[in-house]
């Protein structure tokens, strides 16, 4: 299979997708290392939108068949936020922000969430791509993938990043922090869309 370039610099989910897709042959920052410093501004209003920026500037300046992801949380009761905003809607660590969602749902009943991944796969125009059947040249494919679940009162367990000492997977009785990679790769969002992706490339092999 071909060499696919993995658009994040985020060492967490570098690790995450590797370990969800070990048939896929990726091509990482590390591989690039004059990209690390390297973040296009994602303006988009949804996660395809951002997803697509990133793989359409990484692909630029790569040459690579590129994968992008955007993800983050989806609460109902803040009717979607902070969405798009999830990494950056509030300055500082993944702590600062944890603490900052508990503290706007404080007086909601309603604690049901989710969190979604969207994958970009953009085909640039490379020859290489000719020899890959089923992918086009200058081509878009989006995959997306969900988990629900519900906040917690407080942040619990040290395991994961982001949001994950605060969400509870539907099923469970404890945060992603405490449960640990091995049950959130199974269940995760980010595994739901990768799974997606795989079976679509092996589906036109």
């Amino acid at each position: 299979m071909s060499d696919f370039f993995l658009a994040t610099g985020n060492k967490h989910k570098i690790k995450e997708v590797l370990s969800l897709t070990p048939e896929i042959n990726w091509k990482t920052i590390t591989d690039f290392p004059k990209l690390k410093k390297f973040s296009p501004k994602e303006t988009g209003k949804t996660f395809a939108e951002n997803a697509e920026i990133k793989a359409r500037a990484f692909a630029k300046k790569t040459g690579k068949i590129t994968v992008a992801e955007d993800s983050g949380l989806s609460v109902q009761a803040l009717d979607g936020s902070p969405g798009v905003h999830s990494a950056r809607w509030v300055k500082g660590s993944d702590s600062k922000r944890n603490t900052a969602l508990l503290k706007k749902l404080d007086g909601y009943n309603n604690k049901r969430a989710k969190y979604v991944a969207t994958i970009c796969l953009y085909v640039p125009d490379i020859d290489e791509v000719s020899s890959i059947k089923g992918l086009k040249k200058d081509s878009v494919t989006f995959f997306s993938g969900e988990v629900h679940g519900f906040i917690a009162m407080e942040p619990k367990g040290d395991k994961g990043f982001g949001y994950d000492p605060i969400f509870i997977p539907n099923g469970y009785e404890k945060t992603f922090g405490e449960l640990g990679d091995k049950v959130k790769q199974k269940i995760s969002h980010r595994r739901d869309a990768f799974e997606k992706f795989v079976k679509f490339l092996e589906s036109d092999k």
